[in-house]
């Protein structure tokens, strides 16, 4: 099997730091390789110095296996001056070969030289930050949904069979008998009566859902999540606007895709097709 990197260096990264093995060929016998295991701190100034490192070393080929986040720092710091590719965990360990701790870093290096490991797809800094901020409004607006969850439990604790009448107890005329409701009115009518536009039919039904044992301690609950998911609201909402302002370098290519009909579309690859860097 040909070697495709006589030098070569393999990283295996932890949260404190990573154990880093370069391979080279042995000066004293011709077709023979040594490799030299350091220990490098995980801090910036820290791989800084190991890209130092591996740059006097003439090593062409960095491998990094994809570990949890802590992957990250020396990737992007490494790729500045170095051939640095990250390669699926699952991957490397689906090679025949002993894998212990001590012995990853080695293990990756030798990897490397014959060309035997599949870069990840690390995508550039600007969709790095467009993902960044996309997973945030999603994990957000997930929180938001199960504060909602928690509020329709209380309710259902307390006897108030709101969202039965009222698919979104969230919806104006729900926030307002909840603020009723948190503020100590307790008369299902008074309560039925704040309902806004088309709920003002349902009054009758609202009035027997209202009908409960709403006590302080359903209040004191209630007004900590209509707090929690008014914060949720207003980061969505920030959220949204920085999206649309990290949008604006690929607006051009996204109205392209808008004109593309949904039956020329292609189908998504599966992930096990498309190895892809979180």
């Amino acid at each position: 099997m040909d070697i495709l990197h006589e030098r070569c260096a393999g990283l295996d990264i932890s949260k404190r730091d990573a154990k880093v093995c370069v391979r080279s060929p042995n000066p004293r016998r011709r077709a023979t390789f040594t490799t030299e295991t350091t220990t490098w701190a995980s801090t910036t100034n820290a791989v800084l110095d190991l890209r130092e490192h591996l740059i006097a070393a003439q090593v062409t080929l960095v491998v990094i296996e994809a570990t949890s986040d802590y992957w990250k720092p020396f990737f992007y710091l490494l790729s500045e001056g170095l051939n640095v590719i990250l390669v699926n965990a699952r991957q490397a360990k689906n090679l025949p070969g002993r894998k212990t701790d001590v012995s990853d870093a080695a293990w990756l290096a030798q990897l490397g030289a014959y060309g035997l490991l599949r870069a990840s797809f690390v995508p550039p800094e600007p969709v790095r930050e467009l993902r960044d901020l996309t997973r945030a409004r999603t994990h957000a607006t997930r929180e938001r949904g199960k504060v909602v969850q928690r509020l329709e439990k209380l309710l259902e604790d307390s006897g108030i069979k709101l969202s039965a009448v009222a698919s979104d107890i969230m919806g104006v005329s729900g926030r307002a008998m909840l603020e009723a409701l948190i503020a100590g009115q307790r008369d299902p009518e008074q309560l039925a009566d704040l309902a806004k536009r088309r709920m003002r039919s349902r009054i009758p039904e609202l009035t027997e859902a209202m009908e409960g044992r709403f006590r302080e301690h359903h209040a004191f609950l209630a007004r900590l999540y209509l707090d929690q998911y008014d914060q949720l609201t207003i980061m969505l909402g920030k959220l949204s606007g920085r999206i649309e302002e990290a949008m604006a370098p690929f607006r051009p290519v996204l109205d392209l895709l808008d004109t593309i009909p949904a039956s020329a579309a292609p189908l998504p690859r599966s992930s096990s097709q498309r190895p892809e860097a979180t």
